[in-house]
């Protein structure tokens, strides 16, 4: 991408948008174009195609998606299916209307199915049951996937999707139940050290595996694809590592200085037992992640005490 080439970023005030848009700041792009959920409904078909014909972005982002943990997927079923497949029908479709040169769509590794063998490759999609427990949200993601390719294949777009992992970092969502499962742990052992709790129990055994990207991390892997790669398969974006949750918890707990004890619901679901993703096409192109847990937890950290204040 020439650093003078119009980009849209959907999605930019979110966690994965918000990288984006740094990391293309700091590198020196000067024509991005940005819309907040006040200013640009993206569920709204008239708004999108107004937004489209207005400003004719060369370069799309698609990072725009209703998102949450465990519960809020499991509570707002039908919000999660419905709002994502409005956001990504409009963006995409009218990307290909006004000639977008490239668009990228932010899928999530919760496309895989639910017993799928580890670590999980990009041809396993659609080989096996979803996760119900996101099972709308997943549906949304590969619909997306879906619709990338078959305007590839019917009008010739150069739309790519990229699946990440689990991420955390700059600007996440840490509402208690509604977030993921990384920032509602930073967040709610963050108020127990501060209320003196002598416990805080975590939903679930906290034997399920999961892996974890810093998001800025999944920025510089969505500028380097945008730059790099115009295939049609998807690619996944990890760091190909996992640790359990209790490891995560206990890892969260010490970085906070909680002195209490975690206890682990079993009664609650855990949800998918491993989900680790093979990063092994994305690191044969030539990219690798460079943030550590334990940095990305101590920038995290330090980022939630800020914006907390």
């Amino acid at each position: 991408m020439d650093k003078k080439a119009k980009i849209y970023i959907a999605g930019h005030a979110g966690m994965v948008g918000s990288s984006i848009h740094r990391r293309l700041i700091s590198d020196g792009f000067i024509n991005i174009i940005t819309r907040s959920s006040g200013e640009l409904d993206l569920r709204n078909q008239n708004d999108v195609f107004s937004f489209f014909k207005k400003e004719k972005p060369q370069y799309v982002f698609l990072a725009a998606a209703k998102v949450g943990g465990i519960v809020a997927n499991n509570t707002y079923r039908a919000e999660f299916l419905y709002d994502n497949l409005l956001i990504q029908n409009n963006v995409i479709n009218h990307a290909y209307l006004f000639g977008v040169e490239k668009l990228l769509f932010l899928g999530s590794s919760c496309i895989y199915p639910k017993l799928a063998q580890q670590p999980l490759k990009e041809e396993f999609l659609l080989t096996g049951l979803l996760e119900s427990t996101n099972e709308p949200y997943a549906i949304a993601k590969i619909a997306g996937i879906k619709m990338c390719e078959a305007y590839r294949d019917q009008y010739g777009c150069n739309f790519i999707s990229v699946m990440p992992t689990n991420l955390y970092g700059y600007n996440d969502n840490y509402h208690p139940t509604n977030s993921h499962v990384l920032p509602a742990l930073l967040h709610r052992c963050h108020n127990a050290k501060i209320g003196r709790e002598k416990s805080l129990t975590i939903w679930g055994t906290g034997m399920p595996k999961r892996e974890f990207l810093f998001v800025d991390d999944l920025a510089d892997a969505c500028l380097f694809l945008m730059n790099n790669y115009n295939e049609r398969q998807f690619v996944n974006i990890g760091t190909g590592q996992d640790i359990t949750i209790r490891e995560l918890a206990d890892f969260i707990k010490n970085l906070i200085g909680y002195e209490g004890d975690l206890v682990f619901d079993n009664s609650k679901p855990d949800g998918t037992p491993r989900k680790v993703l093979d990063v092994s096409k994305l690191s044969n192109l030539g990219w690798k992640f460079q943030t550590e847990l334990s940095l990305g937890l101590k920038l995290t950290y330090s980022d939630y005490l800020n914006s907390h204040k």
